[in-house]
């Protein structure tokens, strides 16, 4: 069971703050951002307690989102100062190379470094963050159908089948908690 600490209070009152004041919204739809990081802090609760993941998970997106928008909201050196090395760098981890334009690329080169540089508490954010995304991939595809995937930069289901496929097969080869693997397989299934 996590406890809920001032830290990480702290952690989720900054996540909110960082998202709200760059107006960031889920995609294609008008609900705030924070729910996701919430929602990736939730299902990494159900395999740890570990708090440095937990407030990682919260903070997964900020250096990729709303950094790239305005470092002077929250940066890299704010979140090691107010939250410690090991958060930041299991952030980095799990940050993509916004600097690489072509989709394939860039989420070929986060597949490496996840499967032979990330630490073991970067991979299970990364699987809570995929699992989040592939929940609301799963819910959206149940009202719209294949349309679902014309909300996605390549708008193919096979890469996005791809995409999620390998951060799975990644997380088994790297011995991620049981759980996050079957509920990504689990959602994976309905897409066959």
């Amino acid at each position: 069971m996590i406890k809920y600490t001032p830290r990480l209070n702290r952690a989720l009152i900054t996540a909110t703050e960082a998202h709200h004041k760059i107006k960031q919204v889920r995609k294609g739809t008008e609900i705030p951002y924070i729910i996701h990081p919430v929602g990736v802090a939730m299902i990494a609760s159900e395999v740890t307690d570990d708090e440095d993941i937990l407030i990682a998970c919260l903070f997964h997106d900020i250096l990729e989102d709303v950094t790239t928008v305005d470092s002077s909201i929250y940066n890299e050196d704010m979140m090691r100062e107010e939250f410690g090395d090991e958060v930041t760098g299991i952030v980095l981890d799990v940050t993509k190379n916004e600097e690489e334009p072509d989709w394939h690329k860039r989420s070929q080169q986060y597949l490496d470094h996840l499967e032979h540089e990330a630490s073991d508490k970067a991979v299970i954010v990364s699987g809570a963050d995929k699992a989040h995304n592939l929940l609301s991939v799963v819910e959206d595809y149940k009202i719209m159908g294949d349309e679902v995937w014309q909300k996605f930069s390549t708008k193919s289901k096979a890469d996005q089948v791809w995409w999620y496929e390998s951060i799975r097969d990644i997380l088994q080869k790297r011995s991620a908690p049981k759980e996050l693997v079957q509920k990504l397989d689990n959602m994976l299934g309905l897409f066959k």
